[in-house]
């Protein structure tokens, strides 16, 4: 997991999202309240269809194109469940929360490297 995490508010102005998106070379931001509780998630498919649309919304925050139904796991979630959540998605991350609050990001590459490592020492064992 990765526990320096790039984030975003609700109340970002979208225009201003999309330059960290594209100038970080990022994929999805979580988007978080002040006390860092995940409220949702902004990613590249959502920028597509902002600037598909004809008219330029650059009035627009966050909170008006982010998804907030986001799947996330508790940092004490089973490898296992998040591997198989990675697995039946099309997306390659998850947020990880603590009590609600964002703590990190789990990608397909730490799942693979976490499995690598217990397979690792299940041999050796």
């Amino acid at each position: 997991m990765t526990r320096s995490v790039i984030c975003t508010r609700e109340d970002m102005p979208i225009y201003d999202t999309i330059r960290i998106l594209s100038n970080r070379n990022i994929t999805a931001l979580p988007v978080v309240d002040a006390d860092l509780r995940l409220v949702g998630l902004i990613s590249e498919k959502d920028v597509l269809r902002i600037l598909y649309e004809k008219e330029d919304r650059i009035d627009r925050t966050v909170a008006d194109y982010m998804t907030r139904k986001v799947v996330s796991f508790d940092v004490n979630a089973n490898l296992i469940d998040i591997c198989d959540c990675l697995m039946e998605h099309p997306f390659r991350r998850v947020p990880i929360t603590e009590h609600g609050r964002l703590v990190g990001v789990a990608s397909t590459s730490d799942v693979i490297r976490a499995i690598l490592k217990l397979k690792h020492q299940e041999l050796s064992d």
